[in-house]
């Protein structure tokens, strides 16, 4: 078992939000967005509707989907873990949480020196679900 911390994490609100999701729409993912058009928003989708680029970082998952990033996001982001949260206001536009009234939000934490030297390396690649 390792102590490599997560690099991605939710709330118990996010969590809660995601099986609702997953029980109306099946399995979902997320892409952290990295701006245009809902700024910087964790984006929720239908597995079947999001194809993960050759690129993209699979951060971990959560509530049952996995987390991806693209290449230049995880850049810049590698040294904090994510904090999906679940805040109200209107979703992302074409994220599956739109028309709620509570939109996800990506938190912050940077991790400690100790916690990045244990972090395994990033994984590239499809969503567990596509590779089926």
């Amino acid at each position: 078992m390792s102590d490599a911390p997560l690099r991605v994490t939710a709330t118990p609100a996010a969590v809660t939000l995601i099986e609702t999701l997953r029980g109306e729409h099946g399995a979902v993912l997320f892409h952290q967005s990295g701006g245009c058009c809902d700024g910087s928003s964790p984006m929720c989708y239908p597995v079947s509707d999001f194809i993960v680029g050759d690129h993209d970082v699979h951060l971990g998952t959560i509530g049952g989907a996995e987390v991806f990033i693209s290449r230049s996001q995880f850049e810049y982001w590698k040294h904090t873990q994510l904090i999906i949260d679940v805040v109200p206001g209107r979703g992302g536009m074409f994220s599956l949480e739109n028309g709620r009234n509570v939109r996800f939000l990506t938190r912050g934490r940077v991790f400690s020196d100790d916690e990045v030297a244990s972090l395994a390396p990033e994984r590239i690649g499809q969503p567990a679900e596509a590779a089926r």
